[in-house]
């Protein structure tokens, strides 16, 4: 998941645990972002300031073994389209 994300332009941080940080940058990005993904039933949540600086807003991902192929494939689907429709990644 995190490697395919990379793939598609992504900036996953250097985390090694099952989170996988998406760095968006603004507070606001990434609070659009996450609300965009959750509204086609991908749950991921956005950290903002001040619990990260101001211009390192990211969203938090966690994959499980209760995740199927479909649904990392589905989330991956998502992520490539909104994070283009919010110029997060280039299209």
């Amino acid at each position: 998941f995190k490697g395919e994300l990379q793939r598609l332009g992504f900036d996953t941080g250097a985390s090694e645990t099952p989170i996988t940080p998406v760095l968006v940058g603004e507070s606001e990005a990434a609070i659009r972002f996450s609300d965009a993904l959750f509204e086609v039933g991908v749950f991921v949540t956005s950290v903002v300031y001040p619990t990260v600086a101001l211009d390192k807003a990211r969203l938090r991902a966690i994959v499980t073994g209760a995740h199927s192929d479909e649904h990392l494939e589905r989330a991956l689907e998502a992520f490539d389209r909104i994070g283009r429709e919010l110029g997060i990644v280039a299209g």
